[in-house]
C-alpha cells in the first residue's frame, strides 16, 4: 500500500514538472477577463430577474 501511494505521489510530482504554467501577466489578464465576464453575466441575470418579477407582479395584479 505504501509503495503504491509513494509511486502515485512521485508520478504526480513528475507530471507537474511537465506543466506549462502561465506567466504572471497572463494569469492577471485571464483573471480580469473572468471577473469582467462574471460581472456582465450577473448584471444580465439581474436585469432579466427584475423584468420577470415585474411581469409576474403585473399578471398577479389582474386577479
Amino acid at each position: 500500500m505504501f509503495q503504491k501511494t509513494s509511486a502515485y505521489i512521485r508520478g504526480a510530482l513528475e507530471e507537474l514538472h511537465h506543466v506549462r504554467w502561465p506567466t504572471r501577466q497572463q494569469a492577471v489578464r485571464l483573471s480580469l477577463i473572468v471577473m469582467v465576464f462574471v460581472m456582465v453575466t450577473a448584471i444580465i441575470f439581474g436585469v432579466v430577474d427584475f423584468a420577470l418579477s415585474r411581469v409576474v407582479t403585473l399578471l398577479l395584479s389582474f386577479t
